[in-house]
Formats: structure tokens, sequence, C-alpha cells
């Protein structure tokens, strides 16, 4: 179960809350991406305090969470701000 966690449970939260923090697509994948790795890292490190578990395992789960974080934020910021197209026609005056 704890591996799923850190695959996806983790990167998808993190996304969120970088999106709900900062309004701007580009911020919030920046944060996404920079904050990914860390945050795996103080879970690894909090889960696993015997040391079993080095940064190098952080270094290999990273690209594949800070993937799916930052989707997250690409999703998030296209489903509720996508541009509203004007349905109504005007006449063309001649």
């Amino acid at each position: 179960m704890e591996p799923l966690i850190v695959l996806v449970v983790l990167p998808v939260l993190i996304g969120v809350t970088a999106e709900l923090i900062f309004r701007d697509a580009r911020n919030a994948s920046f944060a996404a991406a920079l904050g990914c790795p860390a945050i795996i890292f103080l879970w690894l490190t909090l889960r696993d305090p015997d040391g079993a578990l080095s940064w190098l395992a952080t270094l290999l789960v990273s690209p594949l969470a800070i993937a799916l974080s930052l989707a997250t934020v690409i999703l998030g910021f296209g489903r509720g701000r996508a541009r509203k197209r004007n349905r109504r026609k005007e006449p063309l005056h001649v």
C-alpha cells in the first residue's frame, strides 16, 4: 500500500496543492516539479528511520512522481479555466 501512496497519491496531492496555492499554471507547475522530490524524500525518511532507503530511492521514484504531479496541475488548469466561446451570432451589417 505504501508504494501506491508514494507513486500515485502523494504526487496528485502535491499537484492539487500547488494548483490551489498558485493561480498561475507556470508557477504551480514549477512548484510541483520542485516540491515533489522534496516531499517524497521527507516521506521516505520519515517512514524508514533506519535508513534502508536512501536518497537514491527518491531519485529513482521522482520522474514518475513529478510527471503525475505536473499532469495533475495541467488537468486542473485545463478544466476550470477554459475560454468560453461566444455562441451568439450577430448579423453582418453591410
